[in-house]
């Protein structure tokens, strides 16, 4: 007797994999027929120019066709970079920002599949950050784009340093009580430099919000320098009443800050990409990389002190003093010696660069009793651009010069000679273009100023 045979049913685990595959083999079909679509867009820091957006995308795009698909209102010359997924607009060099863009982008996918349209409003321009005094104390205030200043701060009765952190996500404050104390404050900001918009119109200004101001750390101090980043990062180099209570503590963006064992003859600065600080020391300067980069110590010897950096990654300014009582300007870039751009028997008291250091800006300091106030243009073999000779006004001590590339302006803070009623004015902010050298003075008193990144 034969028995009938049973029938033979796939394995469960070889079909589950096999259907599997099969759906995701449905979904990816289903997903290279479906449009690219806009993942992020952001503002990020510009080294080559006023301004530069970074476009993320679902999948690789044709970067030519998102070239030819987009455009700018006012028309701005710009070109679009990078490949892939993620592009890169920026804007050229050497142009004006008067007003909020309207950026129409658009484009196809490297398979010919469109982007939906859309139009954004993009406003790169900085806003003006200054320490003003208000009654018996100072404060920390915002001139908004509408030329208005609001307060952002609450009044203390001084403030020695702002420090502004990322790309304008918050501000450091030091401030000073009454009894000589300092603390250490950070700021939160809001900004929205960048919003997408409907068929028509535009958005409505903006205002820049800021949040209650944040103790770092839990004492007063008896001395505190701050630097920052555009990472967000504050460094903060401070003491207490003890020799053996000095300290340099690296805060980061959020959380607790981190000690760094590194001892220096001055203000130790961040590098504004991050990574690295530049140490003063008894015989030069040390670039210093930090945690968690293996530890790696360059040195510059030389009587040199930090005067400001460059835009561009691992350019800065340096005053060099000379053993007859010269000083001279150099530029500094990674790999190469540093470039003499100008020495003298002036004092140089501030500094600012653009781009790679392309052109650079020097205000010096002539005479005793009532000295000459002379800003200088550079280019970067050190060619004298423009002379401006600011005779009727003196720099406010402890203030430097703040350039911002989307208005080819420098701020600054200086004190008009010229006494009032037998009483010395106060000082004012005065924004310079950066070209004529031309100064336009501001109402408004300040004691500091400083550019805040739109972010």
């Amino acid at each position: 007797m034969t028995l009938p045979r049973r029938p033979r049913w796939p394995k469960p685990l070889p079909m589950a994999l096999g259907l599997a595959a099969l759906l995701a083999l449905v979904q990816q079909q289903l997903l290279l027929r479906q449009p690219p679509r806009l993942d992020r867009l952001t503002p990020v820091a510009a080294s080559s120019g006023p301004a530069a957006l970074q476009a993320r995308f679902s999948r690789p795009m044709d970067r030519d066709r998102v070239a030819a698909d987009s455009d700018l209102s006012p028309a701005l010359a710009h070109q679009w970079l990078g490949d892939g997924d993620t592009l890169l607009l920026n804007l050229a060099p050497e142009q004006r920002i008067r007003s909020p863009l309207l950026l129409r982008l658009g484009g196809k996918d490297r398979r010919g599949l469109a982007l939906a349209p859309q139009r954004w409003q993009w406003d790169p321009r900085p806003r003006l950050l200054a320490v003003v005094p208000v009654g018996a104390g100072e404060q920390v205030q915002v001139r908004e784009h509408d030329s208005r200043w609001r307060p952002i701060t609450p009044v203390w009765p001084r403030i020695t340093m702002l420090e502004p952190l990322g790309n304008g996500n918050a501000v450091a404050v030091v401030s000073r009580s009454e009894s000589g104390r300092f603390r250490v404050w950070r700021v939160p900001l809001r900004q929205q430099p960048l919003r997408p918009l409907g068929r028509h119109g535009r958005a409505a200004p903006s205002p820049l919000q800021a949040g209650a101001p944040q103790p770092l750390g839990a004492s007063e101090l008896v001395f505190a320098h701050i630097s920052g980043n555009r990472r967000g990062e504050l460094l903060v180099q401070a003491g207490g009443d003890q020799p053996d209570q000095v300290s340099i503590q690296l805060w980061p963006s959020s959380g607790g800050p981190q000690e760094l064992p590194l001892e220096a003859s001055g203000a130790v600065r961040l590098l504004p990409e991050g990574g690295a600080v530049v140490v003063p020391e008894i015989d030069g300067l040390s670039l210093r990389d930090l945690p968690p980069r293996p530890p790696r110590r360059q040195t510059l010897p030389g009587s040199r002190d930090l005067s400001s950096f460059c835009p561009r990654a691992g350019r800065a300014l340096l005053v060099r003093h000379w053993p007859d009582f010269r000083r001279s300007l150099e530029l500094v870039e990674p790999g190469l010696a540093p470039r003499q751009l100008w020495i003298g028997s002036q004092a140089l008291v501030a500094t600012a660069c653009s781009r790679g250091g392309e052109r650079i800006w020097a205000m010096l300091v002539e005479g005793v009793g009532r000295p000459s106030l002379t800003l200088l243009s550079l280019d970067r073999h050190g060619t004298v651009l423009a002379r401006k000779r600011l005779s009727r006004w003196e720099l406010e001590p402890g203030t430097g010069l703040s350039y911002d590339p989307t208005s080819d302006r420098l701020a600054v803070v200086l004190r008009p000679l010229e006494e009032v009623q037998g009483a010395p004015p106060p000082a004012r902010v005065v924004l310079i273009d950066a070209t004529s050298l031309a100064p336009l003075p501001l109402e408004q008193e300040a004691l500091q100023a400083i550019w805040l990144p739109a972010g």
